[in-house]
């Protein structure tokens, strides 16, 4: 005859007990993979954000581009007649060039910033398909 004792789990605790396991794990999977997804989405929306700024730092250079030349070069010489031509086209272009270089820098530094999803979300990921595959 057996006693059973409070150390010995009947077999339908046991299953009782795996089953919470499994459904923990898939929670815990679900978890990962939506704070993954968030992640990610931020990135994205980090990396929209310093786009902004380089489109329009690219604009500024265009335009710095066509300025140098356009008529704004010929308007100085016209008001200072000894400065050169070339000097004209050098001055308006490079302040425009310049205000583009800094919004390019600027998002630049943004791009930098921007870090990759992060490596323990990663590697949660990692450990939960490995324990998946191996059960």
């Amino acid at each position: 005859m057996s006693v059973q004792t409070d150390s010995e789990p009947q077999s339908g605790e046991v299953s009782t007990l795996v089953n919470g396991i499994i459904q923990d794990a898939r929670q815990l999977l679900v978890q990962q993979l939506t704070l993954f997804q968030v992640e990610l989405k931020r990135d994205l929306r980090q990396a929209l954000e310093a786009c902004i700024p380089l489109v329009v730092g690219l604009v500024f250079i265009l335009v710095a581009l066509i300025t140098l030349c356009a008529g704004a070069a010929y308007l100085l010489c016209w008001i200072w007649p000894d400065l050169p031509l070339w000097a004209g086209f050098g001055i308006i272009g490079g302040g425009l060039a310049s205000v583009g270089t800094v919004l390019v820098l600027t998002a630049w530094l943004q791009f930098d910033s921007l870090t990759p999803p992060a490596e323990a979300s990663v590697e949660g990921l990692k450990e939960n398909f490995q324990w998946k595959t191996k059960t």
